[in-house]
């Protein structure tokens, strides 16, 4: 498979570049097949800083992409300034400056402001995006107009949950139990890419793109943590140029 990757089909301003990599391309071996851009995985480390290499070329990335240490959490920095990296959404108003998230499963959001001038890239796992790590990322942005693109995860025919999950987003607000069905058994189906756009437009972001794919089923494609659990992880980056 040679490296591709996706580009958002978005109306963002001129000199916002981003993208979402796909899992072919790359070095890895094994349940990593092939452009594994995760350290911390378990993959050989020379192998993922390759693949990081190949992308950044493929790319032709302005500099190398601020890699976080995601915690399903709901922190966001601005990444070129914050030391500690420990976060799930990061974002920035300088050019040259790359936003990047790491997900096999869990929502890739990036959002960009109207006018061009700050960008976020968002991880977002149903834990965080119950916990509001969107609105986290879009208050950063201090951006009264935004566009959003969702990124590959997911989908709502494979993401089985237990009723604990959507009970975290209907205390949240009522609005969410539109993103669950009933699968029996104390189960419910939910619908990630809904979710998040409830997110969004409660913030007063509606303008969103993206969605649309499914990690678990898209095997060519995708890596999936649910599918094999021992996986690689996709990339999905923002920049002004």
């Amino acid at each position: 498979m040679e490296l591709a990757w996706i580009e958002p089909d978005w109306p963002a301003p001129l000199g916002i570049r981003a993208a979402s990599s796909l899992r072919g391309g790359g070095t890895s071996a094994g349940p990593y097949v092939s452009l594994n851009l995760g350290a911390h995985v378990g993959d050989d480390p020379d192998r993922v800083a390759e693949n990081r290499r190949r992308l950044a070329a493929a790319l032709s990335l302005p500099s190398e992409p601020i890699w976080l240490n995601q915690v399903h959490g709901t922190r966001a920095i601005r990444a070129d300034l914050a030391e500690d990296r420990t976060a799930d959404a990061a974002y920035t108003r300088e050019p040259g400056v790359v936003c990047a998230v790491l997900t096999a499963d869990c929502l890739p959001v990036l959002l960009c402001s109207r006018d061009g001038m700050a960008v976020a890239a968002v991880h977002a796992g149903w834990k965080g995006l119950a916990s509001g790590v969107i609105e986290a990322a879009a208050a950063a942005l201090e951006a009264r107009d935004l566009l959003a693109w969702l990124g590959p995860a997911i989908g709502p025919e494979a993401f089985e949950v237990g009723a604990e999950v959507r009970e975290a987003f209907v205390r949240k607000g009522s609005e969410f139990a539109k993103g669950f069905r009933k699968a029996g058994a104390g189960k419910f189906l939910a619908d990630i890419y809904g979710l998040a756009r409830i997110a969004l437009e409660r913030f007063g972001i509606f303008e969103i793109h993206g969605g649309g794919w499914c990690t678990y089923g898209q095997t060519d494609d995708f890596f999936s943590y649910r599918r094999d659990r021992v996986t690689g992880r996709m990339a999905t980056l923002i920049w002004r140029e």
